[in-house]
């Protein structure tokens, strides 16, 4: 399977004829949404190199200290860790085809894989703006809609934040327990994290919920709703919610659900245990117990938000901010500890995601342009 070889300004029509709705906004629109995304990124980048440069300044960043911490790694543990994020791609694949089951009786985990490493692959070398590549190669692969399978992105991303706000809660009652280096600015901080945390699974979950119901009538007063709209917008529109409805088939089904929820805790235990694996492979932080790991990952799971093409930022940010200020590890060693789980959680997707598409025939100038084409859907 390939994508079309079509020129960007074809693309949304490809779009629109596969999900009942043209891609939205014109080339000014997209025009301004990539200039605040740079904008957005280039913020990113001057503050975490005001961070970088501060604690230089404070604490004295030794490159021997860096260079050492990456010498005396343990390969073992690493391997492991490695191990572990790869076998997270699979689980992931494995709950989206649980997804797919009500949509379609000729499901492949292969082919969901296969989009799935391409995909992640096109987020790190796009950033946010590579999201859609996913969802689209999974709805070509599985002869479904593009707005389907949108619909099953967005589960997804619920479920993830639901695992990461219990994951993360847990760890906050068993701080006690941790490595953390306690102080009055420490348990302030954590204190907020819990409340913020707390707060957010609410609405997660009340998102969840709401999306379980949306269905025949609640669609009906939602088109009733948008009936100032034009005739052709507002069918389009009908045609994308129908889809996208479809889509939420799986959160209807009570099996369904509870193995998306099963699969769901499954992949954040795993991604846990590549963590756990990193700290053991490094000298700096091979005494920090799992607890600690998984209160490492809560905080770096909220600052990945924040994604620049390329290079990241969020990640390597959050995870030197735990652990110097929380587990008073030297900025060399957090330094190199952040950088390798940048790299083994998204960069070492890349050579994966290049060999899996060149032997589908894809194109990455083409999933460049489709990132584009697509940028109106805000994922």
């Amino acid at each position: 399977m390939s994508p079309p070889d079509r020129e960007p300004s074809q693309r949304p029509h490809l779009l629109s004829k596969r999900s009942g709705i043209a891609a939205p906004g014109g080339g000014s629109n997209r025009l301004k949404k990539r200039h605040l995304g740079a904008i957005a990124g280039i913020v990113a980048v001057l503050g975490a190199a005001a961070f970088v440069y501060y604690r230089w300044r404070t604490s004295g960043f030794l490159w021997q200290e860096f260079l050492s911490s990456i010498q005396n790694v343990d390969w073992h543990w690493m391997s492991a860790a490695l191990f572990f994020v790869l076998v997270s791609y699979l689980g992931r694949a494995m709950r989206w085809e649980i997804m797919l089951r009500p949509l379609t009786s000729s499901t492949s985990i292969w082919r969901v894989l296969v989009a799935t490493c391409i995909g992640f692959a096109a987020v790190v070398l796009f950033g946010r703006a590579g999201e859609p590549v996913r969802p689209f190669l999974i709805a070509k692969k599985e002869g479904v809609s593009f707005s389907s399978q949108v619909a099953a992105w967005v589960v997804e991303r619920m479920l993830d934040l639901l695992m990461v706000l219990v994951i993360f809660g847990i760890a906050l009652t068993q701080v006690g327990n941790s490595a953390i280096q306690h102080g009055p600015r420490v348990q302030a901080l954590l204190k907020a994290a819990g409340y913020a945390g707390g707060a957010s699974g609410v609405v997660c979950l009340a998102l969840l919920i709401a999306l379980r119901q949306f269905r025949g009538r609640v669609r009906a007063r939602l088109m009733e709703a948008l009936a100032f709209l034009p005739g052709p917008l507002h069918l389009r529109i009908e045609k994308f919610l129908a889809a996208f409805e479809e889509g939420m088939a799986s959160t209807r089904n009570s099996s369904f659900t509870w193995l998306l929820i099963s699969y769901s805790a499954l992949e954040w235990f795993v991604i846990a245990a590549s963590f756990y694996s990193t700290f053991r492979a490094f000298p700096a932080t091979n005494n920090l117990s799992l607890t600690d790991a998984v209160i490492t990952l809560g905080f770096i799971a909220l600052g990945s938000i924040v994604q620049i093409p390329g290079v990241g930022g969020g990640l390597q940010l959050a995870a030197i901010v735990v652990l110097t200020e929380f587990y008073g590890v030297s900025l060399g060693a957090a330094t190199s500890i952040a950088l390798t789980l940048w790299v083994i959680n998204f960069v070492i997707i890349i050579p994966v995601g290049f060999a899996l598409a060149f032997h589908e025939g894809i194109k990455w100038r083409s999933l460049k342009h489709l990132s584009e084409s697509t940028s109106g859907y805000s994922l």
